[in-house]
């Protein structure tokens, strides 16, 4: 583990494009030796993003909603949508620090996710042989990540109070009968980005050992 301290960095809400080529330049300098482990927190402006593992037809229907963008981009994984409402976090982690293993890593952010609904109350699973956390049968944060010489990118998407119609247009994470939810459906009540993503920070910190 490093001693190294955890630099957390709130981008509030950004387009994708501009945090993908945040991440890109923070790579370098992680590898380097110029900046320490970092978290980014933020939201984006509806946005689906197309990871390596992605097969046709990723869309339900004949086009892609309006106003909705699409990237494909380096991370594991399959198509997944981002929007106002959804804590995005993009840890920058060094894994030869933490014996480099890459499975390792995705529980370890599984860990982070399940701590911060319990925090609210929400018992959240893993399921066997998936990436990412389920309440019941309905998923509540994906995760698809990508390394680039030991470095760390792209990261947890967690469904606070974000729409959840766009999902039900694309084939979410590559699982046909996927169905998904949010934190404020769960507890029938609005829950605000403000009140998870401190939560978040804090079980990252916790389960990374960097504070």
């Amino acid at each position: 583990m490093s001693d190294a301290p955890l630099r957390i960095m709130d981008l509030g809400r950004v387009p994708y494009a501009e945090a993908h080529a945040l991440q890109l330049r923070l790579i370098g300098e992680r590898r380097e030796g110029l900046c320490p482990d970092t978290l980014l927190l933020c939201e984006h402006e509806p946005v689906i993003t197309l990871g390596r593992a992605t097969q046709e037809p990723w869309l339900r229907g004949s086009r892609v909603p309006e106003g909705v963008e699409v990237y494909r981009i380096e991370r594991g994984g399959e198509a997944t949508y981002h929007g106002p409402g959804q804590l995005v976090a993009y840890p920058i982690i060094d894994l030869r620090e933490r014996g480099g293993d890459i499975h390792a890593y995705l529980r370890d952010l599984e860990t982070v996710v399940i701590g911060v609904l319990s925090d609210l109350d929400i018992a959240g699973r893993r399921r066997a042989g998936l990436t990412g956390v389920w309440v019941g049968e309905a998923k509540i944060a994906a995760i698809g990540v990508a390394v680039r010489r030991w470095v760390t990118f792209h990261g947890v998407a967690l469904n606070v109070q974000c729409a959840l119609d766009v999902f039900s247009q694309i084939v979410p994470c590559g699982i046909p009968d996927a169905c998904t939810t949010t934190v404020s459906c769960v507890l029938g009540k609005p829950v605000s980005l403000d009140e998870v993503r401190p939560r978040f920070a804090d079980h990252f910190a916790a389960v990374f050992s960097t504070l």
